[in-house]
């Protein structure tokens, strides 16, 4: 775990890392916003038959590619990123951007979406995204999470804003138009963003392996990665289901844009809430807790849902809690690793949930095709968000157990779940279970 007193130039746990932080936010409105309000891109291919023969798998997959290029690109983006620094790998998604939603409004066939909305504004996605999401913790120390929680918000505002004005925009203008806005939008505020946010490089010093696949033999960040893929695989069906889901129970495409646009105001509230409390009461914790919440939100709520004002409650429930692993996995891999390190660990990571991203939707909306209803894909959102928060218990369990274990070294008197060991430092037989004992035992991790 890095604390400021290890880094060779302290964080200013502050000043104009707030900048940072705010040009952040407004980076990922004007991308993760675009990108979350294509359930209501979705929702209109699938209503009004926009490309004739093409089927609701395929569009499920324009969606799931710019996922599958987000994540593809993370190394190359955190290569740039500490080779040329970050306003040229910036700009250079913002160009991407741009033309993918300008050669989007001409897409005339499948494969056109696929290669613009899909694995075009994907890349521009992942060299905005993967750069910021790894400057907002250089600049933090205890606040670290309050700032990623906030520079995160950004996302969760813009995908209720464009969800909404997408599919106002879809009615009033067309499609065409509409892409050709947003890539006027995206192309102005993202490129002044870019003139305002600096990194921390020159001081940090991170470690130049942009894909250190050593992590892997390490427990504690396997689990991290783990809480990843298991989000993921039900997050991104909540973000892409939602207003399809609402349109399958006889909801109009209005009231569909309200739900989708909801859950993603609904995160741009919670995720600074997690930020601030999980720096106060423990990262893993509020993790944990918000992941498992909406597991079981899913499963109480989600499945009776048939009527519009209990899916608006769900909505608006799960996007408090379901988006808090963007809020927090910066400042977890931080947990997990030092500052040096954590670029690393994230490029790893974001390759590593290439698979989970890719096929979540997808698969959603085959159980869907399959059974003719959303309950098989319900219960499968559940179970991955139950499973997720396993993984956090076990890595809390191993936080605490090596925390009291380095207590131990400076105390002869053995502490809490070090249950077994001796004041001469004697090894516990019974190692399993303290670590049983450790993951449910009370402290701020």
């Amino acid at each position: 775990m890095t604390d400021a007193s290890q880094d060779p130039c302290p964080p200013p746990n502050g000043g104009y890392g707030w900048v940072c932080t705010v040009v952040a936010a407004t980076i990922n409105m004007h991308s993760w916003g675009f990108n979350s309000a294509y359930a209501v891109f979705l929702a209109h291919y699938l209503t009004s038959d926009t490309f004739p023969g093409s089927t609701p798998l395929q569009y499920a997959f324009v969606g799931s590619l710019s996922l599958t290029f987000l994540f593809l690109v993370s190394p190359i983006a955190t290569y740039s990123t500490q080779r040329y620094g970050i306003r040229p790998t910036m700009m250079v998604g913002v160009v991407l951007e741009t033309i993918s939603f300008i050669a989007a409004s001409f897409a005339t066939q499948m494969w056109h979406l696929f290669l613009t909305q899909g694995l075009l504004f994907g890349m521009s996605l992942g060299l905005l995204f993967i750069p910021t999401a790894s400057v907002v913790p250089q600049w933090f120390t205890t606040k670290r999470s309050l700032a990623s929680g906030v520079s995160l918000a950004g996302a969760g505002l813009g995908g209720g804003v464009y969800s909404l004005s997408a599919a106002a925009m879809i009615r009033t203008v067309g499609l065409q138009w509409a892409f050709r806005i947003l890539a006027v939008i995206a192309f102005t505020i993202n490129g002044l963003g870019i003139m305002l946010i600096k990194d921390r490089h020159k001081h940090v010093k991170p470690n130049r392996s942009t894909m250190a696949f050593s992590l892997f033999t390490r427990i504690d960040y396997s689990l991290l990665v783990g809480f990843g893929a298991f989000t993921m695989f039900s997050y991104f069906i909540l973000i892409f289901s939602l207003a399809n889901f609402a349109n399958s129970i006889g909801l109009n495409s209005s009231q569909a844009a309200v739900i989708s646009a909801l859950f993603n105001f609904s995160q741009a509230i919670g995720r600074p809430l997690f930020g601030y409390f999980s720096d106060s009461f423990g990262r893993i914790n509020m993790a944990a807790a918000g992941t498992f919440a909406t597991g079981v939100l899913c499963l109480a709520v989600w499945i009776p849902t048939n009527t519009y004002a209990v899916t608006i409650f769900f909505a608006v429930s799960s996007g408090l809690v379901g988006g808090n692993f963007w809020a927090l996995i910066a400042p977890l891999m931080s947990e997990v690793l030092d500052l040096k390190e954590a670029p690393s660990g994230l490029s790893l990571l974001w390759f590593s949930l290439v698979i989970p991203s890719t096929f979540s939707e997808p698969l959603a909306l085959e159980i869907v095709g399959g059974t003719g209803n959303y309950l098989g894909t319900q219960i499968f959102t559940a179970i991955m968000y139950v499973t997720a928060a396993a993984c956090l218990g076990i890595l809390r369990g191993i936080v605490i157990q090596r925390q009291r274990k380095e207590l131990n070294h400076q105390r002869p008197l053995p502490v809490g779940c070090t249950a077994g060991e001796s004041s001469s430092g004697e090894k516990s037989d019974q190692k399993g279970v303290a670590l049983w004992r450790c993951c449910f035992s009370l402290g701020k991790v």
